[in-house]
């Protein structure tokens, strides 16, 4: 199974993309977006070091407290 965290645009250089989320940086490429290129600040979906495309920031919050509570869960101890 495979997750995708909607990363935030921080930089842009040619065909690619530095994003950032959950204190993680990544360089992607955006070739698989063809003329819709985002803008620095965009949220994308990344998968396999390709954007495959732009998501709403709300789109991306939204996922953002998901693993935050993910997280939560998992560090909490389980009574036995």
């Amino acid at each position: 199974m495979c997750l995708s965290v909607p990363m935030k645009v921080e930089e842009i250089r040619g065909s690619l993309a530095r994003c950032s989320a959950m204190g993680q940086q990544r360089w992607a490429d955006l070739m698989l977006l063809g003329d819709q290129v985002p803008k620095i600040g965009d949220y994308v979906q990344i998968h396999l070091k390709f954007v495959q495309r732009i998501v709403p920031e709300r789109e991306a919050r939204e996922a953002y407290e998901m693993f935050d509570e993910i997280i939560e869960h998992l560090d909490t101890p389980k009574d036995k």
